[in-house]
């Protein structure tokens, strides 16, 4: 399928700046890793774990949809296949502040394919456009689809091309690709982030014969050197577990490539702030506090003491203590000096 014609006055809606963005990932992404993600950079587009329609149908939607406002910009990614839930919960979405609705058409496990969405989606595109259609006619801001570059063995590019044609027609203007195949039978969900061939050169060629919609390339990215050089010729990158494992990566972002200036931070007050985050989740909703914690693991990442340092947070005989104890433990433990 062609290009949808456009016209040269016809304007893209205003989206969040998809620059750069952490990929959601699911038991990964939660609102206390996003919390930290904040801290580390104020321009960042921040998603959640993928919520299941079935979920805010039938569950405890402030559970999952709750967030703390320093998050924004930040997009909800649902799971779903049926037009009139996920117009639903796409307004949930909406009602709770969220600034982007994105349906998520790239996840291979075999859970997420007997609730029929996810990465098998990809062989309905008419099916995805209606579900398109269907949110971006309940809600006002802006519908994203987030996919993969092809499923199972099926490598031609006329089939990425086509699924984006027909979901574009629905009004999705923005897509997040994924620049790997999806293997519905005989992958794990991790070896299909790992096994499946990268084609990043398969998205850029979707940017070339898409002109008038957003890319957004997802997989494999890990330096500032790959960002410039996709952003050279697309409108965004996604990064996904080198954010999360290493996640002082993004303390570098804002500067790098949104032109802001530098920030006087260092990891002791991303650390001590997170600290100051624990007591205020845990005297307003319980929260223990390594339910958090485990999501800043990777802030010292490659310095000296790094590993003591994961020890005393991880240990559990410590969880009956405040936090801010537990971090001079920490530093205690492996003293280091933050490079500037």
């Amino acid at each position: 399928m062609p290009a949808p014609a456009m016209s040269s006055a016809e304007t893209l809606p205003a989206f969040p700046d998809h620059r750069l963005s952490v990929a959601p990932m699911l038991d990964w992404t939660d609102r206390h890793c996003r919390y930290l993600h904040r801290l580390l950079s104020r321009r960042a587009l921040l998603y959640t774990e993928m919520v299941t329609t079935g979920a805010l149908l039938h569950g405890d939607v402030p559970r999952h949809l709750r967030f703390d406002p320093s998050e924004h910009p930040v997009a909800l990614q649902l799971g779903g296949s049926e037009p009139d839930d996920l117009a639903k919960c796409a307004r949930l979405g909406e009602q709770w502040g969220y600034d982007e609705i994105n349906l998520n058409c790239g996840c291979p496990s075999e859970r997420v394919q007997r609730g029929a969405f996810g990465a098998c989606l990809m062989a309905e595109p008419q099916l995805v456009a209606d579900c398109v259609k269907a949110m971006v006619d309940a809600v006002g801001v802006p519908v994203t689809v987030k996919h993969r570059i092809g499923i199972d063995k099926v490598e031609r590019y006329e089939f990425v091309r086509d699924f984006v044609g027909t979901v574009s027609e629905a009004g999705c203007k923005t897509f997040i690709v994924h620049a790997r195949n999806a293997w519905l039978k005989g992958l794990s969900p991790k070896e299909n982030r790992e096994i499946p061939p990268l084609r990043h050169e398969l998205v850029h060629r979707l940017k070339h014969d898409f002109p008038a919609l957003r890319f957004s390339i997802n997989g494999g990215i890990r330096a500032d050197a790959q960002v410039h050089e996709h952003l050279r010729l697309l409108d965004g990158a996604m990064v996904g577990r080198e954010a999360y494992h290493n996640p002082w990566w993004l303390a570098g972002w804002d500067e790098h490539f949104f032109g802001d200036a530098p920030q006087a931070l260092t990891r002791e007050d991303v650390e001590a702030r997170m600290c100051d985050y624990m007591v205020r989740e845990a005297a307003a909703h319980g929260t223990p506090w390594p339910n958090i914690a485990r999501h800043m693991l990777g802030l010292r990442n490659g310095l000296p003491g790094a590993r003591r340092w994961r020890q005393v947070w991880s240990d559990r005989r410590l969880r009956e203590r405040p936090p801010h104890e537990v971090m001079a433990l920490a530093h205690a433990a492996a003293p280091v000096a933050d490079p500037a």
